[in-house]
């Protein structure tokens, strides 16, 4: 089962993250938290990790109004929430990879038609925001 969705771009890291960040928003997304995982590691774990991981940031993801209807569905699905978009970049590699969850994967969980509905909505507006960022020389997954 994939419980992602993924486009790698032709973009330089900083320019790939403020890229995606616009992508969301455009899709009424804002982003309530940010884990740079390089940053965390090189503290954590030293240097090597970081290096190892490459570049590599979660941004928290959250559209308050299907928050709100999800969580009015499903109260329990707060646990799933927000929905965490990857910007990665490895070692060496020229090319950025975006990631967003597949809302689909709350359905499987759940069951409720409701919550069905809420995220067939996030669905589609994630799978935008990837397509905007796509452009020429994307690879889509």
């Amino acid at each position: 089962m994939t419980y992602n969705h993924s486009v790698t771009v032709p973009l330089p890291y900083e320019q790939a993250v403020e890229r995606t960040r616009a992508a969301l928003a455009d899709q009424g997304f804002g982003v309530l938290t940010e884990i740079d995982v390089r940053a965390t590691f090189t503290t954590k774990l030293g240097p090597a990790a970081a290096e190892a991981v490459g570049d590599y940031v979660i941004l928290g993801a959250c559209n308050p109004g299907l928050a709100s209807r999800a969580l009015a569905a499903e109260p329990q699905l707060g646990a799933l929430l927000p929905c965490n978009v990857v910007v990665r970049r490895a070692p060496g590699e020229d090319r950025t990879t975006v990631e967003a969850i597949d809302p689909q994967t709350m359905v499987q969980l759940s069951g409720s038609p409701r919550v069905r509905e809420v995220a067939e909505d996030a669905d589609a507006r994630l799978r935008a925001a990837l397509s905007s960022l796509g452009g020429a020389g994307a690879a889509e997954d």
